[in-house]
């Protein structure tokens, strides 16, 4: 059994959806477990939705589901006509969920409604396409995942709940593969015990697809993207990237845990505890080999390349010029614990701690107030994070070339350096 994930911009078009269905018609025969992303920009448009509710703007928020609404039903229109009324009936119960919680008024956290509302994006994409294959001749079962990964109540970044979830496809998943060849279901959410949706963090459908390879105990898994397969850098901003044919496990979480977005940070893990390779490969050209993942140590790779933008410097500096010590940064910690929120590089100095983290704006200002009470605050925006993986400096010079350096860390394998245009 193979688990196949397709991103969104993998089925953006009508074209492109019917090219998903070629690429599962070549593996005929074969039990193949799909997992879908959210149509093309539809997760950035359901942010959209969620910004004006939260904000009080109810028919702002209304419009703008209405947009994704009819995005929706006009890309159906051209795939299915046999079945096309049952579609759209498929369509609307996830419309009619999403309207119902718009006509009230926000009473709880943002990440909360974050949740609720985004997550109709993968059930909507992934309706559409269980739909098309069925009329096409590839016969499928459609799923909720809903009723499959439970999750703690983590909105925006939810974990999972294992036993729980592994009883479930146990259960519900595994007797479906005596049926279908093919079972779709969605990316990047999930639900709690009381049944509201949370997410797993952005970009997550990898990161579910690794969850099901591995209580399924999948053969391999496989990414299906735009490009040949994992590069050393996003080739959208430096157009001379290199292709990896091959990389090994930890190299793919250390890329992933400095912010590389062509693998969802906790994807490797559950592949790695089962020796499940991992292939990353172009849907544009399935005859590709792509990028392979796994236990083999690779050597002598190029400079790797990881440029995260809009981030925040925060200084913390003691206010009584005493030395910044165990105790404050335990409290530090503490904070960020309790506002769930990650630094992506700290450094300490005498009498100041420097942060470099997301620019979460909700986070940042509570993080702010909260570590006020400890320290003196500073905080400085729209800076960069550069991390290159086996550097050179020579490499590490063009890079940062022409912009003031804040921060740097070095280890022999990796450099950062906070940027600042010059």
């Amino acid at each position: 059994m193979k688990v196949f994930k397709f991103g969104g911009a993998s089925i953006n078009s009508v074209e492109r959806i019917q090219n998903v269905g070629r690429i599962l018609k070549a593996y005929e025969g074969e039990k193949i477990f799909v997992i879908i992303s959210a149509m093309g920009k539809t997760t950035n448009a359901l942010e959209k939705v969620v910004d004006a509710f939260y904000q009080g703007r109810q028919q702002d928020a209304l419009q703008l589901f209405e947009q994704v609404k009819q995005q929706h039903l006009d890309t159906l229109k051209y795939l299915t006509t046999l079945y096309w009324k049952q579609a759209e009936d498929h369509l609307k119960d996830f419309f009619t969920e999403i309207e119902w919680l718009l006509h009230d008024k926000p009473v709880r956290e943002y990440d909360y409604y974050y949740d609720q509302v985004v997550c109709s994006g993968e059930l909507l994409s992934t309706a559409m396409m269980s739909d098309y294959l069925n009329e096409a001749g590839v016969k499928n079962k459609w799923i909720d995942v809903r009723d499959i990964i439970r999750t703690d109540d983590n909105f925006r970044d939810a974990a999972i709940d294992w036993p729980y979830t592994q009883q479930k496809v146990a259960a519900v998943v595994e007797p479906l593969f005596k049926e279908y060849d093919v079972i779709i279901t969605q990316g990047f959410i999930g639900a709690t015990d009381e049944n509201e949706s949370t997410t797993l963090g952005r970009e997550g459908s990898d990161y579910s697809a690794a969850i099901f390879a591995n209580l399924l105990n999948a053969e391999s898994q496989t990414i299906w993207k735009d490009v040949e397969g994992v590069m050393n850098a996003d080739p959208k901003e430096f157009p001379d990237a290199k292709f990896l044919d091959a990389l090994s496990y930890d190299e793919v979480i250390e890329m992933a845990y400095y912010g590389a977005q062509v693998i969802h940070p906790k994807t490797i893990k559950p592949l790695q505890n089962k020796g499940i390779p991992l292939h990353v490969r172009c849907f544009l050209q399935p005859d590709l080999a792509g990028t392979i993942i796994s236990n083999k140590p690779v050597h002598n790779l190029p400079p790797v390349i990881v440029v995260k933008d809009k981030q925040v410097m925060m200084e913390l500096s003691s206010k009584d010029f005493s030395f910044v010590g165990e105790e404050y940064v335990s409290r530090l910690y503490d904070l960020f614990s309790d506002i769930k929120i990650r630094p992506n590089l700290i450094q300490n100095g005498a009498i100041n701690i420097l942060c470099c983290l997301d620019d979460k704006p909700e986070k940042i200002e509570k993080l702010a107030l909260a570590a006020s009470e400890i320290f003196d605050v500073q905080v400085k925006k729209g800076l960069t994070l550069l991390t290159i993986r086996h550097y050179t400096r020579e490499k590490f010079d063009e890079l940062t070339k022409g912009k003031t350096i804040l921060l740097t860390q070095r280890t022999t394998e990796t450099v950062q350096a906070l940027l600042q245009e010059a």
